[in-house]
C-alpha cells in the first residue's frame, strides 16, 4: 500500500515526538514548523541577525535524520551545545550551521533547510511556517483577585510560557505572513494532517492563527488528526482538562475540519466527557496507549505509530 502523504505541525519537543512517530509509517513527510522562538540560542540570533529562529527547524531535522552512521552523527553535532563562557556558549551547533546556509542563500531558508536535510539523510523534509519571524502576542488572565488589571498583554513566546494566568487569547505578529509555496503545496495534496503534541498556545495553535495556512487546511481533503498531550503545560495550560484543550483549539478552527482525535488511554481521567468533546467537533476519539511505558509524560515513538497509523489510511 503507498505510504501515506503527511503533513506535521508544531515545534519544539512535541513535534519531534511527532516526527519520530510519523517517520516510522511514511517517507512522505513534511514538518510544517513554528518560527516565533524567541529565547536562548534562537532569540539571540533573531535579535542579531535577519534570520528566522532556527532552534525548532533544527530539532525537526534531527528528528528526521537518517538512521545510519553518518545521519545519527551529524544529527547529533547539530544538537551538540557549545561550552565555555563566551559569546558563543549554549548555542547548538545545528542553529548556527543552519544560519550559515541561510545567510550564504540571501536568506533562503528553505533552501537551506533542504541542503542540510540531504546531509542528514532525512526521512522527509522540514519547512517553516512563515517566511518571517514571528511573534506571539498573548491576552493573559491573572489568577490574583487584588490585582487591578486582571488582564494583560503579553508579547514573546517565553515570556507568555513564564507569565502565570490563564491565556485568554494568542495572536501572531505579522497577522498575515508570508507562507512559502511549498508548504501550501504540501497541505494540498496530503493524506493526513497532524497537530501536536506541544506546547499549545506557543507551537500547535500559532499555525491556525496564519490565514494562508488557515485557509489551505480549510480547503484540503487531508484527514486532519490531533494528537493530545499527555499532561498540561506548566505556565500554558495549567489545570487544563483534555476537554479544556480541545475547546481552545475549536476556538481557533476557523473553518478546519477535524477527523480524529488521539489521546492516551491512561491519561485521561474523564472518559465520557472527552467523548462528547470530540463528537461536538465532528472527530472520532482513539484511546489508545501512547505514553512510554515506564509513566514519564512523553509520548513513546512506536506506540503512538501505532496509533497514527489506525488513522492514517482512512479518508
Amino acid at each position: 500500500m503507498q505510504a501515506p502523504r503527511v503533513v506535521a505541525f508544531g515545534g519544539g519537543h512535541g513535534l519531534a515526538a511527532a516526527l519520530a512517530a510519523w517517520r516510522r509509517l511514511t517517507t512522505e513527510l513534511t514538518a510544517v514548523v513554528t518560527v516565533a522562538d524567541d529565547g536562548g540560542s534562537s532569540g539571540r540570533i533573531r535579535r542579531e541577525m535577519p534570520v528566522l529562529p532556527p532552534g525548532d527547524l533544527r530539532m525537526a531535522l534531527a528528528a528526521l535524520a537518517g538512521d545510519g552512521a553518518q545521519g545519527q552523527e551529524l544529527a547529533a553535532l547539530l544538537q551538540h551545545r557549545l561550552g565555555g563562557t563566551g559569546v558563543l556558549a549554549g548555542h547548538p551547533v545545528g542553529n548556527l550551521m543552519l544560519t550559515g546556509l541561510a545567510e550564504m542563500h540571501g536568506g533562503d531558508t528553505v533552501r537551506a533547510l533542504g541542503e542540510l536535510g540531504q546531509l542528514l539523510g532525512c526521512s522527509g523534509r522540514v519547512l517553516p511556517m512563515a517566511d518571517v519571524p514571528l511573534d506571539l502576542v498573548a491576552r493573559v488572565e491573572t489568577t490574583d483577585p487584588d490585582d487591578p488589571a486582571r488582564t494583560r498583554t503579553i508579547r514573546g513566546q517565553v515570556a507568555i510560557a513564564a507569565t502565570p494566568g490563564h491565556v485568554r487569547e494568542i495572536l501572531v505578529s505579522p497577522h498575515d505572513p508570508p507562507v512559502h509555496q511549498a508548504v501550501l503545496d504540501a497541505i494540498a495534496t496530503a493524506d493526513v494532517v497532524s497537530l501536536g503534541p506541544g506546547s499549545w498556545y506557543t507551537s500547535v495553535l500559532p499555525h491556525l492563527l496564519v490565514p494562508k495556512l488557515r485557509a489551505a487546511l480549510a480547503a484540503t481533503q487531508a484527514r486532519v488528526v490531533v494528537v493530545l498531550n499527555l499532561e498540561p503545560q506548566p505556565g500554558e495550560t495549567d489545570g487544563f482538562s483534555p476537554e479544556e484543550h480541545l475547546s481552545v483549539l475549536q476556538a481557533h478552527l476557523g473553518g478546519v475540519a477535524l477527523h480524529t482525535v488521539i489521546a492516551d488511554a491512561d491519561s485521561v481521567v474523564d472518559r465520557r466527557g472527552l467523548l462528547s468533546a470530540v463528537r461536538e467537533l465532528g472527530a472520532e476519539l482513539v484511546l489508545a496507549p501512547v505514553a512510554e511505558p515506564d509513566g514519564s509524560p512523553r509520548h513513546d515513538p512506536e506506540r503512538l505509530a501505532a496509533a497514527l497509523a489506525s488513522v492514517a489510511g482512512a479518508r
